[in-house]
């Protein structure tokens, strides 16, 4: 069941998981080529929610954003930053995954996914937690319901993203404005529940298969608005490869959910 708007409808429970400062959460943030972002959105990570976690998933950076990952969590006496080095760089979708790996090992709560170009504004993370304790399982910071807003967004990009979220939401009958979108929260339940082990995807499609394995699975999926923001620091690395992978697994997925419906297995 989905509810993009008001109040969430009940999913594992209502009862806060999550403190007013962030404490039982982890933000994971994969990084490569990020060295001059990242200091600037750990700092406002922990200015807007002092009691989170953070963990740093870096594909082996060769502008050195690994070392400065290290040097902030190493200067955090608190032991709130963390940091992982991946050898290689293949794919958001695996560097999410391992995050995710990492912190249901741990006692987190609630997992959450954060680029670190800025685009994504640590001061409305709040938001997404407010929804995840008052009973949602997934909460999307959403750039496509009402209150939702794009700044400094070229509109080719623009058109673009609203083009794929509509295919998506016509495709899957998923009702989700912003499946694409990549700042959500996941309670730890849903994480365990969606049988990470196999998911390939990556980039869009990424957010989009994960999206949809939770609605699939039961889970109350709530659309949280917020102002997303173009980066100011470095490019964009987001592929027509990418682009082509999202639209041709969303056309399988939706066909076949369709023939489930219809009590008809593929072949």
């Amino acid at each position: 069941m989905t509810n993009s708007e008001g109040s969430p409808a009940t999913g594992i429970g209502v009862q806060p998981v999550v403190a007013a400062d962030g404490a039982g959460a982890l933000v994971v943030i994969p990084t490569y080529n990020e060295r001059d972002n990242l200091p600037l959105i750990v700092g406002r990570l922990q200015g807007a929610l002092p009691g989170i976690h953070v963990l740093v998933v870096d594909d082996s950076s060769p502008d050195g954003t690994g070392e400065v990952a290290d040097e902030l969590a190493g200067a955090d006496d608190l032991a709130r930053i963390h940091t992982m080095h991946r050898v290689e760089k293949d794919g958001l979708g695996k560097a999410y995954l391992a995050g995710f790996a990492w912190g249901l090992d741990r006692d987190y709560r609630v997992v959450i996914e954060m680029d670190a170009d800025g685009s994504h504004a640590p001061e409305q993370l709040s938001g997404l937690l407010d929804a995840i304790n008052a009973g949602a399982d997934l909460a999307i910071g959403s750039r496509y319901v009402p209150g939702g807003k794009l700044v400094n967004w070229p509109r080719r990009r623009e058109i673009l993203s609203r083009g794929a979220n509509t295919y998506a939401r016509l495709a899957l009958g998923a009702g989700i404005h912003d499946i694409t979108a990549g700042y959500r929260a996941y309670r730890r339940e849903v994480l365990e529940k969606i049988d990470l082990g196999s998911v390939e995807s990556a980039g869009y499609c990424f957010q989009i298969d994960l999206a949809w394995r939770t609605v699939q699975a039961g889970f109350t999926v709530r659309e949280v608005p917020i102002t997303f923001t173009e980066r100011e620091i470095g490019v964009s690395k987001m592929s027509g490869g990418v682009m082509s992978e999202a639209f041709l697994n969303v056309a399988r997925w939706g066909l076949a959910s369709r023939l489930a419906q219809l009590g008809i297995r593929r072949g």
